[in-house]
């Protein structure tokens, strides 16, 4: 009996079923480890400005965060009280802003890295760093795909 197109495949629901467990757990653990009460979507701000850009307006930090622009703007209103961002008004537009990562924000971004819970260095131990490197590859391959694909 010839498989439906419609059925979904095993294997693709299982991979990403892993990614999203993994993606869970170790949230978890390194949101624990987080330096100055910070939380992960608040390090996922300032982790993006180190990889994608150096600034961006509130509505597209949200896109690329897929969450709500309510959603954002409360979590850099936090950012901002911290003194880890700086929202001003953007000079060619009267009504959007502009938000900037402040130094105070790089060197708390850079210490959380710093900072990695020993379940990490656990990790490290176990799994070669040749082996990290190859999944990340392909991982970034997947990323990538998804990325382009929610714009179409």
């Amino acid at each position: 009996m010839a498989k439906q197109q419609s059925d979904p495949d095993p294997a693709l629901f299982t991979y990403f079923n892993e990614i999203s467990i993994i993606s869970q757990l170790a949230g978890n653990i390194f949101e624990r480890s987080l330096p100055d009460g910070l939380t992960n979507s608040q390090f996922g701000v300032l982790n993006w400005f180190v990889r994608v850009d150096k600034q961006a307006t509130p509505t597209r930090l949200a896109t690329a965060f897929q969450v709500t622009g309510g959603a954002m703007t409360n979590t850099l209103k936090k950012l901002q009280t911290k003194g880890l961002v700086d929202i001003k008004p953007d000079a060619n537009s009267g009504r959007q802003k502009i938000v900037t990562m402040t130094s105070k924000g790089r060197k708390l971004r850079d210490k959380a890295i710093a900072c990695a819970p020993p379940a990490l260095v656990e990790f490290s131990e176990k799994f070669s760093l040749s082996s990290i490197e190859k999944q990340t590859r392909e991982l970034q391959k997947v990323r990538q795909f998804l990325d382009e694909y929610r714009y179409r």
